[in-house]
């Protein structure tokens, strides 16, 4: 079993976590503000196409990171401007946007590079690795802390970030403000639109910075539905810690370790079991969810 347990399942429970940890820190402003987006697997997905556009053509991930960002920003406002502006069902949206994200990316895959499934050139640039000076020597902490790519040690510091934001900060009053009481936040010359906007396109942006990790930081290539879900597993994780980052955090390193587990243990157990059973974990997840909440209404 030390072939399984060591400190490399530790490096990948990291490295997969990373894009579920990015999509949910985006997930919970939305979830604050009460806009349920569950269109972030096609945020994704976009994400990591554009980014594998901007790093082959422009030679540079931060070309390629930059595109993504700004698939975001639409991404972001387009959501805002149909769910908050037009009033349209946000659950309809989300799934429009995820059949939307398949079809288009599939489409420019093979109308841009001309192939089918997936694409990789050594052209791509992928992300950079950092290797942390002080901690790099250190036996196994070194091993597990250094050596991984940018959006890795992003997604931490994101983390503690957006906690001291949303709970220590008058603006992050204002962002729960403008979910769970909008009207007194109006009454306070604030305005909830403003708020919702602004979280929907913080949202739209760490989606596709999320997918950017997995085709430049993950894998350095872009495959068909490469996101495989993570949009909807990061949801999930957001509901689980109630809209807190750091228990959103842990939910989202338990998805990465299981994951992790799953590709060590292929020689063992068949790889269709393994790779069900993230999935599977998420949806116990739920469960607990659903059951904590009809116990706490009946206390």
């Amino acid at each position: 079993m030390g072939e399984v347990f060591n400190v490399l399942l530790l490096q990948t429970t990291l490295r997969s976590a990373t894009p579920v940890v990015l999509a949910a820190m985006g997930c919970l402003m939305t979830q604050h503000v009460n806009m349920t987006n569950i269109g972030i697997d096609g945020m994704m997905l976009i994400g990591a196409f554009f980014a594998v556009l901007g790093s082959y053509f422009f030679g540079s991930w931060v070309a390629g990171l930059g595109l993504a960002i700004l698939c975001g920003i639409l991404l972001g406002l387009f959501y805002y401007v149909f769910v908050i502006k037009f009033g349209s069902d946000e659950f309809i949206i989300g799934v429009a946007l995820n059949i939307f994200a398949g079809g288009l990316t599939v489409f420019l895959l093979r109308t841009v590079f001309q192939v089918k499934g997936a694409f990789s050139d050594p052209a791509l640039v992928p992300l950079p690795t950092i290797h942390l000076p002080l901690i790099r020597h250190i036996p196994v902490l070194g091993q597990l802390l250094s050596g991984h790519t940018l959006l890795v040690y992003v997604s931490w510091a994101l983390v503690l970030i957006l906690w001291a934001f949303i709970y220590k900060t008058p603006m992050g009053v204002h962002l729960r403000a403008s979910g769970e009481y909008p009207d007194a936040l109006t009454a306070c010359g604030k305005s909830p639109q403003k708020m919702k906007c602004l979280a929907s396109v913080v949202c739209g942006i760490l989606a596709c910075v999320a997918g950017a990790h997995l085709s430049l930081g993950y894998l350095t290539m872009f495959s068909e539905n490469m996101s495989a879900s993570r949009g909807y597993v990061a949801f999930a994780c957001v509901i689980f810690g109630r809209g807190n980052p750091l228990i959103v955090f842990l939910a989202a390193l338990l998805f990465g370790f299981i994951d992790a587990l799953g590709l060590r243990l292929q020689n063992y157990i068949p790889s269709d079991l393994t790779a069900m059973a993230p999935y599977l974990v998420t949806v116990i997840m739920m469960v607990v969810v659903v059951l904590w909440e009809r116990k706490r209404r009946k206390a």
